[in-house]
């Protein structure tokens, strides 16, 4: 259940910005699972690790496509 945390962290902070700044600030994968942990969001480390991944892939299949796309034309 910790990734639903993740996701409801990321769109409260999309939504509020004083959030957003408060977690700018941290420098650390530890301190902004800290961070949000104070603020009441149950992440883990794991969840960030999954999210860097997702990322990752998505920016993969995005390029590739692009790259094809580009070769189509």
């Amino acid at each position: 259940m910790s990734w639903l945390e993740l996701e409801r962290l990321v769109e409260d902070a999309e939504k509020e910005p004083q959030l957003a700044r408060a977690l700018r600030h941290c420098r650390s994968n530890p301190e902004f699972i800290l961070a949000a942990r104070k603020l009441g969001y149950r992440i883990t480390r794991v969840d960030l690790v999954q999210a860097a991944l997702q990322h990752k892939l998505e920016l993969e299949v995005h390029k590739s496509k692009n790259n094809y796309n580009y070769r189509m034309f």
